[in-house]
């Protein structure tokens, strides 16, 4: 008996899942989610900060090379 009651809400859950996918326009939400992460990356890339001309200098500044 607290098999069926532990697993009422799971069924309940997936009985109404299904009807509600056979009978409405459900968006598909793994195509929602990457178009999501497509507009936010280019967002990211377009409004990033823009880079200094001196910092690839400084970074790949080579310590041993100097006298």
């Amino acid at each position: 008996m607290g098999f069926i009651r532990s697993s009422f809400s799971f069924i309940a859950g997936t009985v109404f899942g299904v009807y509600v996918a056979q009978n409405y326009a459900v968006p598909n939400i793994k195509k929602l989610a990457d178009t999501g992460l497509i507009i936010a990356k280019h967002l990211e890339e377009s409004y990033r900060k823009p880079k200094k001309r001196d910092d690839d200098y400084y970074f790949n500044f080579d310590l041993s090379m100097k006298t």
